[in-house]
């Protein structure tokens, strides 16, 4: 029997020139991976920066979205530990994003670390889930995970936009993407999405990663996807697991346990 790596459903949609869709796990339990898996997102985020995930729960939810042809991808804790970079691909994380990259020289360290010969020199171990533990060929297993895995680093910040051309052209890099809610803090207003340097940002990232052949991915919802779409982005992350929660929640609560709830019925008229 030959073993084979599984091959990424976000690349795949992006190559064929289509937008893929990411729901974001706060809570990183291996169910609700499953369920947004089920409702057929096409890439679920695990996050290890601002989220108390452990190695095992992120191995859960890879598993659990793989069932439903789910891509994974986990956004690392840091910038430095080459070990940080490559746990997740092996338990066959789809992909790595890197936050807050400051510079090219960063994003050269990435690339090293995450990527096989000829493009980097990524530690090689193929006995894990990603390599069905030894049993995917090893010269296969090296030309896959360099074809169909992807890095992405996050330009959340003003410093790095002075080599935004640079870093775009650097090969190993499949993704750039652009998070506005550090990059509004970053430029001196907190949260106040109106700044027009935002705006300006958001399109330069989507040109030039689209110019050097890079997809350009961000954060959206329902009310500007279309306009995100419009201007390059190729993947976009729509919701998070604590969001659908909490609106449901308040939506139900606000009917049915605020003022205008309903009172029991007499028990005489029962």
């Amino acid at each position: 029997m030959e073993f084979h790596m599984r091959k990424s459903r976000v690349l795949r949609q992006m190559r064929a020139g289509k937008v893929a869709v990411c729901a974001k796990l706060n809570l990183s339990d291996p169910r609700g991976a499953e369920i947004a898996a089920m409702c057929g997102f096409d890439c679920i985020w695990v996050d290890m920066e601002h989220v108390p995930t452990d190695w095992s729960a992120i191995e859960n939810c890879v598993r659990a979205a793989k069932i439903y042809d789910c891509d994974t991808l986990t956004r690392v804790a840091t910038k430095g530990c080459y070990s940080d970079y490559i746990r997740p691909l092996e338990a066959d994380s789809t992909g790595i994003m890197v936050p807050h990259l400051m510079s090219l020289e960063e994003a050269k360290k990435v690339v090293y670390y995450t990527k096989f010969h000829p493009i980097g020199r990524r530690p090689l171990d193929g006995g894990n889930s990603d390599g069905k533990f030894c049993l995917v060929d090893p010269i296969e297993y090296l030309q896959t995970a360099n074809e169909e895995r992807f890095t992405i680093v996050q330009i959340e910040d003003p410093e790095p936009l002075a080599e935004l051309e640079e870093i775009c052209a650097l090969p190993g890099l499949d993704m750039i993407f652009f998070g506005p809610a550090d990059f509004s803090q970053g430029i001196g207003t907190p949260n106040d999405f109106s700044n027009p340097k935002i705006e300006e940002t958001k399109r330069l990232i989507a040109k030039t990663a689209r110019k050097h052949g890079k997809f350009a991915g961000t954060v959206g919802g329902l009310g500007n996807f279309d306009a995100l779409v419009d201007m390059g982005y190729q993947f976009i992350n729509v919701t998070a697991d604590v969001v659908a929660l909490w609106s449901n929640y308040q939506n139900l609560s606000e009917k049915l346990c605020g003022k205008n709830a309903r009172d029991a019925k007499p028990a005489e008229e029962l």
